[in-house]
């Protein structure tokens, strides 16, 4: 990663010029069996598309408020370098009543109908299935983002400094966000060809760090478990040897 870096978009655009083929996220879910792998250019083109749909489609600005009711999932942690590469404010678990617009899983449909601007729904489906039955009021993300372009500019460049992040009552900007996942990913002996593996929820500052922004940090990359609880160890330790993990949290 360079030094000049100072969003989490200038991190995944440095990722992506250095080694866009090396894996980035490994997503899996423990009840349902998926596996999901993203390399750094699938992953990017995800974010491309997302932050078009984004500034395009709901039209979103800088500094707009979106609350992430997602759990942790590659999807989501797709929505969170959407956010930052538009400059939205992605508050993580937030009140979507005090949000500009919303973007919600399956299970927090009720809640996210307070919010009053845009909402968008994702089904959290392997391969990132559609619904089967749109839900009434929001956009289907699956059915909404294949269409969007590959590439990305924002209309308005983002500002290091502008509010990035809000998780468990804190605020960072996006320049602090890339400092403290330096600083994470240091601590935890991160670094290029790193490979992280994490059951952490991405309700906390940990569990984001751990689940995206460490590894992006550092040139490492992450296999993200959900319902890792219900993996017996020689399952995990398995696990562990044909990911080739080589930190854990």
């Amino acid at each position: 990663m360079n030094a000049t870096d100072r969003t989490p978009a200038d991190l995944l655009r440095s990722a992506l010029a250095a080694d866009p083929g090396r894996p980035l996220v490994t997503f899996y879910d423990d009840a349902t069996g998926e596996r999901v792998e993203l390399s750094v250019a699938t992953f990017a083109n995800w974010v491309a598309k997302t932050a078009n749909l984004l500034q395009g489609d709901l039209g979103a600005e800088p500094g707009d408020r979106l609350a992430l009711l997602l759990p942790a999932h590659w999807q989501s942690a797709v929505w969170l370098l959407a956010c930052s590469s538009v400059g939205v404010v992605a508050a993580v678990d937030g009140d979507p009543g005090a949000a500009d617009l919303v973007v919600s899983g399956p299970d927090a449909l009720d809640r996210a109908l307070a919010c009053g601007g845009e909402r968008v729904a994702l089904a959290l489906r392997p391969l990132g299935g559609r619904f089967p039955q749109p839900p009434a009021g929001f956009a289907d993300y699956a059915v909404e983002v294949p269409g969007q372009g590959d590439r990305f500019a924002p209309f308005v460049p983002v500002d290091p400094d502008g509010p990035g992040l809000a998780v468990g009552g804190a605020e960072l900007s996006f320049a602090q966000l890339v400092e403290r996942a330096r600083a994470d990913a240091a601590e935890r002996g991160l670094g290029p060809g790193s490979r992280l593996l994490t059951g952490l929820g991405y309700d906390t500052w940990e569990g984001l760090s751990a689940g995206l922004f460490a590894p992006l940090a550092s040139g490492g990359s992450v296999v993200l478990c959900r319902n890792l609880a219900g993996l017996s160890p020689e399952a995990l330790a398995q696990r562990v040897e044909s990911e080739r993990v080589t930190h854990s949290a």
